[in-house]
């Protein structure tokens, strides 16, 4: 990077050549700690590269402990066999998070990429023992208390205490990306679900957020219980009164991103995933209540574990990846999404009276009926006009659907009847277009598929060109052919893929979205693209 800088200054080389000389994936070394590549090291397993950087700590497997050590000073690496919204406290406390299920789209990869923390994920030959506080793997077993490294960025799972180098960025760093800004078509927008993220994504250089998950807001400690009794309410009245204990929480997270945003916009997803995900592990609720049953313990002790199983049983899915989610579940329980419209509106029009000029962009996950679309957005537009003219003022606001079905994308020309935008949720795309399961496929079946080049590349790392792609580009065209302002742009993994930027390029995007530590990646290869597009052009 260095060189290509000083040859253009030097005058030897142009700027558009010096871009093309550095690779994406070397920014991505320059932005997260790696491996010492002269430390000696005993890998114990190898998974998913599910986040890059690499991180020792001390090996804890729950959540509340890792949070306890992490605030006594200690590094913790936390554990799971696969992480849900309990363990998301711990994770934010952890240096990084290992996990012997899942894929790079599961939970754990998800939140640990948006925290920009290393992730290992679906490490199968990793056996995690959870009653017993440990991991076997590689013929050594490690227990709770004992050191261990990860790498993100290989999948690596390394025995002990590794030497790791710290990322160091440079004024180099910044002249290349300068000088792609002034190359590249794409926008390069981020995924952030907190203040927080939105800060960091635009201290990296986003043009917008395009993906806010609110559902992550719901997660933490303090919500958490609020949100499980508005599942288990009883009644559409007892779930608005706990609904109304969160909106103030959702209200104040709304303004703070849109402050972090001011002038540019911020794509919110309604609700997407099914209800059971808030709510204890059906497995291991059926574990504590038939052991305590077993003991003959007083009825009294475990009612509430009892009353929890039922509650989770009863709206437990064969697969709910395909179920009871997005706008499904907000036709059924529409006050759930009144509660999150009227937070975001209520945040804009407070930032605007105070002289923040906000952008917020609703969007309605998991449409595969115009109908839907069509039903949900007149429902919320009330909530919309009723906030807009309580307060007096206006504010500027669209509403948009996730392309992330393939009958989404067929009858794209129909939805943009309704949607001002489309974004595309390719890691449900792809799963939805190839039947692969995108938390159980990559370990068993697509890696053995590259390896045997069945598949050319990992779809859900890479985006699939001959299928997801002209699924995608059929929505493109369609879409604008209905409404030729239509704002298109892909929120998915694939945002922070160069070769699946490459593919948005041709596609005629507006914009990519990925999490704020790719950004700067998503910046180069946005430019690369660019200049390859160009090329092909003469």
């Amino acid at each position: 990077m260095k060189v290509a800088v000083e040859m253009v200054r030097e005058r030897l080389i142009s700027r558009e050549e010096a871009i093309l000389r550095v690779e994406p994936a070397q920014v991505d070394q320059l932005l997260h700690t790696r491996i010492d590549p002269s430390a000696k090291v005993e890998v114990l397993a190898t998974g998913l590269a599910a986040s890059p950087g690499a991180a020792y700590g001390k090996a804890v497997f729950d959540a509340d402990r890792a949070e306890a050590m992490a605030k006594a000073g200690e590094k913790v690496i936390m554990v799971r066999i696969e992480t849900n919204p309990d363990d998301v406290h711990g994770m934010i406390a952890a240096e990084g998070v290992l996990t012997s299920r899942g894929g790079r789209t599961s939970h754990a990869a998800v939140v640990a990429r948006g925290m920009g923390k290393p992730c290992v994920a679906g490490a199968e030959t990793v056996l995690v023992d959870l009653q017993n506080r440990r991991f076997t793997a590689g013929g050594k077993t490690v227990y709770e208390g004992e050191e261990f490294t990860i790498d993100g960025s290989t999948g690596r799972v390394i025995a002990g205490k590794v030497p790791t180098i710290q990322p160091e960025l440079s004024g180099d760093l910044e002249q290349i990306l300068r000088w792609a800004d002034g190359v590249r078509r794409l926008q390069v927008w981020a995924n952030g679900d907190y203040p927080r993220d939105a800060e960091l994504a635009r201290g990296f250089g986003a043009q917008g957020i395009g993906l806010c998950r609110t559902e992550h807001m719901f997660m933490e400690q303090a919500r958490l219980p609020i949100v499980q009794a508005m599942i288990l309410a009883s009644s559409t009245e007892e779930r608005k009164r706990q609904l109304d204990k969160l909106l103030p929480f959702q209200r104040g997270d709304f303004y703070g991103i849109l402050k972090a945003m001011a002038g540019l916009p911020v794509v919110i997803r309604l609700i997407d995933p099914p209800l059971h995900e808030f709510l204890p592990s059906f497995e291991d609720l059926l574990v504590e209540v038939t052991q305590a049953e077993t003991r003959g313990d007083p009825e009294g002790s475990f009612a509430d574990k009892r009353t929890m199983l039922a509650a989770v049983r009863s709206i437990r899915e064969q697969n709910p990846m395909l179920g009871l989610r997005g706008c499904r579940l907000g036709l059924l329980f529409p006050e759930i999404i009144e509660m999150q419209v009227r937070a975001i509106m209520e945040a804009a029009v407070q930032l605007t009276k105070e002289g923040v000029d906000v952008h917020p962009e609703i969007m309605i996950p998991l449409v595969g009926a115009i109908e839907e679309l069509r039903r949900t957005k007149g429902y919320l537009q009330k909530t919309v006009d009723a906030v807009l003219e309580e307060a007096g003022i206006k504010v500027p606001y669209k509403f948009g659907t996730m392309i992330e079905l393939p009958r989404a994308a067929l009858i794209a020309g129909e939805i943009a009847t309704e949607a001002e935008f489309f974004s595309f949720g390719t890691n449900d795309l792809t799963q939805t277009t190839f039947g692969f399961s995108r938390d159980d496929a990559e370990g068993k079946i697509i890696i053995p598929y590259v390896e045997q080049k069945i598949l050319p590349s990992n779809p859900f790392e890479t985006l699939d060109r001959g299928g997801v792609g002209r699924l995608m580009n059929i929505a493109v065209i369609e879409g604008r052919q209905t409404r030729p302002d239509l704002t298109v742009g892909i929120c998915g993994e694939h945002g922070g893929d160069p070769a699946s930027i490459a593919i948005c390029e041709k596609l005629n995007l507006n914009y990519v979205s990925c999490s704020p530590y790719r950004v700067p990646v998503a910046r180069l290869a946005a430019a690369h693209a660019r200049l390859a597009a160009r090329d092909a052009d003469r």
